[in-house]
């Protein structure tokens, strides 16, 4: 239950958020401090609960699929949460001070049994300790007959968007009990249904114009000032591919399981399983830059067939400059790529100082650090698992290398994060998150 299944930065990167597979919500916040990187817990609360769909003899689990935080506009700060059928605005907020002095009631709020006041006394404020309330204020339910795989804030912040497997809302924050359906792909006849949606996204500046991608390898570009239903798109952006390295896993291994939007909205990245592509929205005919993450899998791709491993959803995530992307593998591993100089670097994710590796065959990795943390802190107890937290100041270790065989399919980063401003990044192996900072 304690598997983190999604990772989010606010937008000033003060806060940051993890959902996990028993539905709740654990915010962290960063410490003002010159000697290290702190985050330390700033709230936990249970976002979601396990259902049950008496209709169609469903289970719906409490697994929180998103998180999107909103803009913030006074003090409190707003996100929304998300499982698979279901969407929720929550208020983080902090509370300083409670009234006391009541004439009609007690300390808790229990009015006095039959006492009248002799005198008049005016309520007051006094300092309290600092109590974080998490609140839920509106739920957005029962418009998705599929599983929802995305949540996307409109740049407007009156608006956002969601997805399921065949189609994506338009709602408005104020309103829970109606959305508008702008994409529908589900066909008459399901026996005729070839592809999927797997995610979409707003454009940042741009308030009319959204993407999603699809199993079929394809994303879409649509402008909501066309149509109300965006059944044509604008754009279609998909990579030709060649004939001969065709097969039985190709439709698979295109299918794109992350889609986002640089901050300057010029460009967007998209994840497959094995590569990670660069994207100019003004050209739609190949990616600008593609990546490779774990190209060496292509050995492997019956066994991770035969696993399932290769339906894994893997993110990705820009710096706050847009000049470098990053995205998860296998072993905890993670991949960074740095747009400007093509250079790549494969970090490890690990509690560990150091371990002894086999030779990889060939150069496929183009530096592999163990990275461990100088610093463990912040064991954060629940009732059902433990939740790690690990700071790295500096240095990289000594460089390593590994044989594919030995590679753990079991130890895999899908979930990543990059701190909008500074060089600190967020990675989610299984019930450990780790935050790394390279300043």
């Amino acid at each position: 239950a304690d598997i983190i299944s999604t990772v989010e930065f606010n937008h000033d990167g003060e806060l940051l958020a993890t959902g996990d597979k028993g539905g709740r919500v654990v915010i962290f916040q960063r410490e003002p401090s010159v000697s290290q990187l702190e985050y330390n817990v700033y709230s936990t609360f249970q976002s979601h609960e396990p259902e049950f769909d008496y209709l169609k003899s469903l289970e719906i689990e409490e697994k929180i699929n998103k998180i999107r935080w909103l803009s913030q506009r006074n003090q409190a700060h707003f996100l929304l949460s998300t499982n698979d059928k279901t969407v929720k605005l929550w208020k983080v907020s902090e509370r300083e001070k409670q009234a006391v002095g009541f004439n009609l009631r007690d300390e808790d709020g229990q009015l006095h049994a039959g006492l009248r006041p002799r005198s008049l006394i005016v309520p007051h404020y006094e300092p309290m300790e600092l109590m974080i309330e998490a609140s839920p204020k509106k739920v957005f339910a029962n418009a998705h007959m599929y599983h929802i795989n995305s949540i996307s804030v409109n740049s407007d912040d009156e608006t956002y968007l969601s997805a399921d497997d065949l189609r994506i809302n338009l709602w408005n924050l104020e309103i829970t009990d109606r959305s508008f359906n702008i994409v529908d792909i589900k066909p008459e006849n399901m026996e005729n249904l070839t592809e999927v949606i797997t995610a979409a996204e707003y454009h940042p500046r741009e308030c009319h114009t959204f993407v999603y991608s699809s199993s079929k390898g394809t994303i879409r570009l649509c402008d909501m000032r066309e149509a109300a239903l965006c059944d044509k798109h604008a754009k279609i952006f998909e990579e030709p591919e060649d004939p001969n390295s065709r097969s039985f896993f190709s439709e698979i291994i295109s299918s794109i399981s992350d889609v986002k939007f640089s901050h300057s909205g010029r460009y967007m990245i998209t994840r497959d399983y094995l590569s990670i592509n660069v994207w100019d929205l003004n050209m739609e005919s190949k990616p600008v830059e593609s990546f490779q993450v774990h190209e060496y899998l292509k050995s492997k791709l019956c066994s991770l067939y035969e696993n399932d491993c290769i339906f894994d959803k893997f993110e990705c995530c820009w710096n706050g400059t847009d000049s470098a992307i990053m995205t998860g593998s296998y072993n905890n591993f993670f991949r960074v790529f740095d747009c400007n100089s093509k250079k790549d670097v494969t970090l490890e994710a690990s509690r560990e100082n150091s371990r002894q590796r086999a030779q990889l065959n060939g150069a496929l990795f183009k530096g592999v650090y163990n990275i461990s943390p100088i610093v463990t802190k912040g064991l954060i107890k629940s009732q059902r698992n433990d939740i790690y937290l690990s700071f790295l100041q500096g240095g990289k270790r000594k460089k390593d290398e590994v044989s594919v065989d030995s590679l753990d399919f079991n130890r895999k980063i899908l979930h990543t994060a990059w701190h909008p401003k500074d060089k600190i990044i967020a990675v989610a192996a299984t019930n450990n998150l780790y935050i790394f900072d390279s300043n």
